[in-house]
């Protein structure tokens, strides 16, 4: 009867050392890349949702800008406020088209206001245009980062004012009562740096051309 020997032969210690250094090596760079990756994602997650934010800001901007209407209130004392208010910091207006789906019984009309709040561009109405002494506005952020705005407002003589409606001017020199014709806002931001963008208020009618001679 013949005997077979088998021979088996193991790893040896360093053998073993070498393949597990090697495993590391590889693992490491597995993870490294894949870190990468994730922190690429996170980011471009974060930026998007930032962006989504801005934009979605101006929406809402230009929704409420478009929708201004020459409708004054009475403020807290009772004062009677134009309908619009505004100065390069915050701005102050009436608008149309406020939405009722519950069809509850309430002007459709809205009181807005815009301002910077800790770094926030902020949003506040009021549920009633003539208040009283007890009412409070409900306010939320719009997007943040926000290192200062600036508004400007263009009146009926096509001229550029630091606020609104425009004061110490003489009689001549006035622009007509009520809204601008439009209004730009900049706004920097320390993740977008400046930003300029212009809104056209839609209530007010187009200038009518001048007259072309005395037969006119």
């Amino acid at each position: 009867m013949m005997l077979v020997r088998l021979n088996y032969r193991g790893f040896t210690l360093i053998e073993l050392l070498v393949a597990m250094a090697l495993f590391s090596v590889v693992a490491l760079m597995a993870y490294g890349g894949l870190d990468t990756v994730l922190q690429a994602r996170k980011l471009g997650d974060e930026h998007a949702m930032k962006l989504a934010a801005l934009q979605t800001s101006f929406a809402i901007l230009e929704r409420d800008i478009e929708q201004a209407v020459n409708r004054p209130i009475r403020d807290n004392y009772g004062d009677v406020q134009p309908a619009m208010i505004g100065n390069n910091n915050t701005l102050e207006f009436t608008r149309n088209g406020r939405r009722n789906p519950g069809n509850f019984s309430r002007s459709h009309l809205q009181r807005i206001t815009y301002g910077v709040e800790d770094e926030q561009l902020m949003r506040a109405s009021w549920q009633m245009l003539d208040r009283a002494q007890d009412s409070d506005s409900a306010a939320g952020p719009l997007f943040d980062g926000v290192e200062k705005i600036e508004f400007s407002y263009l009146d009926d003589q096509m001229r550029w004012q630091n606020e609104w409606p425009v004061r110490n001017l003489t009689q001549k020199d006035a622009p007509a009562p009520g809204l601008p014709r439009a209004i730009e806002l900049i706004i920097e931001s320390n993740e977008w740096g400046e930003i300029r963008r212009m809104f056209r208020v839609a209530g007010v009618a187009p200038k009518a051309p001048p007259p072309t001679g005395s037969g006119s």
